[in-house]
């Protein structure tokens, strides 16, 4: 047998005074404990407090000390400005000259600015008969070049420069031209399908040709024979065709394929917002930055006054002057030099008065001109009509497909060594299909769609199936109703597509397709020189400025390069502009933009200083998309920046700032920060200004790229800040 098991312990019984004792005890440590939290509260909440304090006392002292200086900051600020009215000055100067130097070449073009030239080109032109397509094609070279220097002429000169008759003048001009090249198009088709059965296909019996340039594809089609079982016309080397119904197929008719490069069909100067109605807005905001920053009002008027008084008393002594004969005018060399004495300090005073008042004319006109690129209209477009394409939420792309069933005019005949051809006064005719008048019970089953099929050219870029409208010549408007059946071979580039009446088609997209940008970032390469990237869902494109061209240096779509013509071409920014919103790469927001993208509008007056003082600043400071700027209110903007060092040198870090028009501040967080804060970095002071803000981190070789930069080059990268709205599209 095992050894016995021990009895276990049995436990001692607590007393009562015990049990009190553990008890009081417990109460006393949880006392304790809770006393010292208590006082460590206290700690932490007055060391908070003072800390606030403190804060507070700095950030007033700051807030004192940036009032103090603020002036003397502005008005350095304002002598940097001086550019952008040097710019607008230099510009007029060289619009001055490219007028003389077209007049100095004689090279028989006319000057689209003189409208009797202008009148005689045009007279001269529609005199010119039996024109074939190949000379038209040629002509219109000179017409379409006419066109657009016309248009840029309206778009790049300010309206203070352009009275309302010069306007017009301009605009009567270029519609003149697009209505004369439409009629010697019609008319060259005419002469060509007068001869469609001497160059009639050997196989088919039926006059095919295709006739292009850079400018114009032309596709025709003569139905010469007639064949009920030939319904498939689709033109040799390419996959442009039709799919015509069993009545075209037995009719005396021609196919016309027109497809214009260009644009003469949507209205030019249907302007969503008036003119007057833009000035207004313009005006108001000019007159609430009077009322808030004019300081002397009685002075200008004053010497606004003394400018008139003077130019009166001159224009007085130069008639009494006129009116002495000249037998009493003797020569006395004291009094001249004392009258020359007196009157050139008031000449000088009256000059200076002068061109001041003119350079601050001019730099208000600038300013309001920048401000009217970022002005959001206030209200949604007006109600469309039924299928009336939003042509504030579209855009055409690719050029305009005109799509025409002619009648085949009576064919020339050879008698006798002569070629006889019946000319009808009417000129070309179009057949109505499908008729307005029909007998038939069942009209569909006579007069089905045609269907369609176009190769989209390579210069337009679509990042969504394009879609297919057609012209309403009635309404003059874009319409997508009448057009079904539609179907895009991206690989191929074919749309096809069937539509119940033939006329002119386009194809658009949205406008906004590439809004709001993923990220931006503007950077030097060089002095005078900039690069522009933005980043979009689809694209990447790179854009260089340098003094006053642009240029698209590359896109990528979806990380692959992509070659266009568009690419690698110096242009002037507004030409330059279009030519890429032409290629479907729209990144230039217009005033009804926000109603389509979802955005963080900024108020335009700060956005246009942002604007002004970076491009002053972009010889030698690189600016970044930052995603705090999306949770700043629309009053301010917050944007990455540092000093940018050559390339072979090891680049700054990037520095957070925050600018809302009068006061700029470097803050403590970084880009990957999890949560805002308004911190001031250690050793940073609030400016009034971006420049005097960098000028306390800068190089002093920053500093002087700064004062040094280009006016021109500054006006550039302005005008590209201002046309693609980083700061409130991203």
């Amino acid at each position: 047998m095992g050894p016995k098991q021990k009895k276990a312990p049995t436990k001692k019984k607590i007393t009562k005074a015990e049990r009190l004792r553990l008890l009081q005890e417990e109460e006393e440590k949880r006392l304790k404990e809770e006393e010292e939290a208590r006082l460590k509260y206290e700690k932490e909440e007055q060391e908070r407090l003072e800390k606030q304090r403190i804060e507070r006392e700095k950030w007033n002292l700051l807030e004192k000390k940036d009032l103090e200086r603020r002036s003397e900051e502005l008005e350095e600020l304002a002598l940097l400005e001086c550019c952008f009215p040097e710019a607008e000055k230099q510009k007029r100067e060289m619009r001055v000259l490219a007028q003389w130097k077209h007049y100095t070449e004689c090279d028989g073009s006319p000057d689209p600015r003189i409208a009797q030239e202008m009148n005689t080109f045009i007279s001269l032109w529609e005199e010119e008969k039996n024109e074939t397509f190949e000379q038209v094609m040629e002509k219109s070279k000179l017409v379409l070049s006419l066109i657009e220097k016309l248009k840029l002429i309206l778009l790049e000169t300010p309206s203070c420069d352009l009275d309302k008759s010069t306007v017009l003048q301009y605009q009567g001009s270029i519609l003149r031209l697009q209505e004369l090249l439409s009629l010697k198009v019609n008319v060259a088709t005419e002469l060509l399908l007068r001869q469609a059965s001497n160059l009639a296909d050997l196989d088919t019996g039926n006059m095919e040709k295709i006739i292009k340039d850079e400018n114009v594809t032309l596709y025709v089609w003569a139905n010469l024979k007639k064949n009920p079982r030939y319904r498939t016309v689709k033109f040799s080397q390419t996959q442009v065709g039709f799919e015509i119904p069993r009545i075209l197929a037995t009719s005396n008719v021609a196919l016309r394929l027109l497809h214009t490069h260009y644009d003469h069909i949507t209205p030019l100067f249907s302007t969503v917002v008036t003119e007057e109605k833009h000035g207004s807005i313009v005006a108001e905001n000019f007159k609430e930055e009077e009322r808030t920053e004019k300081a002397v009002p009685e002075e200008n008027v004053f010497t606004e006054e003394a400018a008139d008084e003077a130019e009166q008393l001159k224009a007085e002594e130069e008639r009494e002057l006129s009116s002495i004969p000249e037998e009493e005018v003797k020569f006395d060399p004291t009094v001249d030099t004392v009258t020359q004495k007196i009157s050139d300090p008031e000449e000088e005073e009256s000059q200076t008065t002068q061109f001041e008042l003119e350079r601050k004319l001019l730099s208000e006109t600038v300013s309001a001109a920048q401000l009217s690129l970022i002005e959001n209209v206030l209200e949604m477009p007006e109600t469309l009509e039924p299928y009336e394409v939003n042509m504030c939420h579209f855009a055409p792309l690719g050029g305009v497909y005109h799509l025409e069933i002619l009648e085949l005019p009576p064919q020339s005949k050879p008698v006798k060594g002569w070629v006889l051809a019946e000319i009808r006064q009417e000129g070309l005719q179009k057949f109505t299909y499908p008729p307005e008048n029909t007998e038939e019970p069942d009209p569909e089953s006579a007069f089905p769609p045609i269907e369609v099929t176009l190769e989209i050219h390579e210069s337009a870029i679509f990042f969504e199936d394009p879609q297919v409208v057609r012209w309403d010549a009635e309404g003059k408007f874009w319409r997508s109703d009448g057009v079904t059946c539609v179907y895009y071979n991206r690989e191929n580039r074919l749309l096809t597509f069937s539509i119940d009446t033939m006329g002119p088609v386009t194809l658009i997209q949205d406008a906004h397709v590439n809004m709001p940008y993923q990220s931006w970032e503007l950077s030097p390469l060089g002095m005078n020189k900039a690069l522009l990237m933005v980043t979009t869902v689809f694209i990447e494109l790179q854009i260089h400025i340098k003094e006053t061209h642009c240029m698209l240096a590359a896109v990528k779509l979806k990380g692959k390069s992509r070659e266009l013509r568009v690419i690698g071409k110096w242009m002037t920014p507004i030409p330059f502009i279009l030519a890429l919103k032409e290629a479907g790469l729209n990144i230039f927001p217009a005033v009804y933009s926000h109603f389509y993208v979802v955005v963080n509008n900024k108020v335009p007056q700060m956005e246009l200083k942002a604007y002004r003082q970076m491009a002053l600043l972009s010889s030698a400071f690189s600016f970044g998309w930052s995603k705090w700027n999306m949770v700043c209110n629309s009053t301010r903007v917050v944007f990455r920046v540092r000093e940018h060092i050559s390339e072979e040198e090891e680049q700054n870090t990037w520095a957070l700032l925050m600018f809302s028009g009068d006061r700029a501040q470097m803050l403590k967080m970084q880009e990957e920060s999890d949560q805002f804060s308004e911190t001031l970095r250690e050793g940073s002071e609030f400016h009034s200004t971006l420049y005097h803000m960098m000028k306390d981190f800068a190089s002093p070789e920053a500093t002087e790229k700064v004062r040094h930069s280009n006016c021109q080059f500054i006006d550039s990268v302005c005008y590209m800040l201002l046309s693609v709205r980083v700061l409130s599209y991203s």
